[in-house]
This record gives C-alpha cells, structure tokens and sequence, in this order.
C-alpha cells in the first residue's frame, strides 16, 4: 500500500466530488452515471483533463453521461464551513491509496464509492472528513467508524 500521492487518482476523486456538488448527487450516484469505463478513462487520462477548467471536464462529462440533477446537497446541509472539492477529492485519494495496491486502483474507486463510508465522508456536520488519513482507512477496513 503505497503513500505516494496519486495525482490521477486525486483528480478522478476530485471531479467526483465537482460533479456531485453541481448536480446534487450523492458521490456513489455520480460513479453509477459514470460507469466503471468512463472512470477508468479519467483515471488514465487524467493528465489531459486535468489541464482543462474542472468546471468544463465536469459539465462535458455530465453532459455526456446524461447525469441529471438529483435533490442530495451536502454543501447547502453544512452548519459549518464546507470543504472544496479538492480537498475532499484528496481524502478519498488517501483512502483508496492507503486500502488498495497499486494494481488495484480502479477497483478501489468503485469500491470505496459504494460502501458505508461514501455517506460518512460526504457528512460535512461531522469531523470525519478531516480525521487522519490511517484512521479513515482503519474505519473503512473495519466497516464502521471506531
């Protein structure tokens, strides 16, 4: 399990994570619109997309997967200050770097965004986002948050 940082892996999580803002789609809904291709494709050319405004590779891709708006707005349900999308792009980055091998990747991403812990990360209310890195992994390991 490697802690490099990923920087395909942190672009994919991030516009993941755009995506779901601008359509108000839980982040699990986002990668079943996607689909296991479409993110692999991100994922491998994520240093082209990633010289273009996120904005416009989001909308292009929203576009092209017929994403529609959905009614799930973690930004608008924060009491508190909210996260930017990079930031929670880099903690599922840590997450899926620090529970799968490098081989694994692509498999970590579907993954990680159909389990328990998509719903915990997405709740800006609490402090989860933000622990550290080896306790979200230990929590995901673990299958609940200890």
């Amino acid at each position: 399990m490697g802690t490099k940082n990923n920087n395909s892996l942190f672009f994919t999580c991030s516009l993941i994570e755009y995506i779901g803002r601008k359509v108000k789609r839980t982040r699990k809904e986002v990668t079943d619109y996607l689909g296991k291709d479409e993110i692999n494709r991100i994922y491998d050319y994520a240093d082209v997309f990633h010289c273009e405004p996120i904005e416009k590779v989001a909308d292009e891709f929203i576009q092209e997967n017929e994403i529609s708006n959905g009614t799930f707005d973690n930004v608008k349900e924060c009491k508190y200050a909210v996260p930017d999308y990079w930031s929670v792009g880099e903690v599922y980055e840590r997450l899926i770097e620090d529970c799968y091998s490098d081989g694994k990747i692509l498999d970590g991403i579907w993954e990680v965004y159909h389990s328990w812990i998509d719903a915990h990360i997405s709740d800006y209310n609490t402090d989860f986002y933000y622990q550290p890195r080896d306790y979200i992994a230990v929590c995901y390991e673990e299958g609940r948050v200890i």
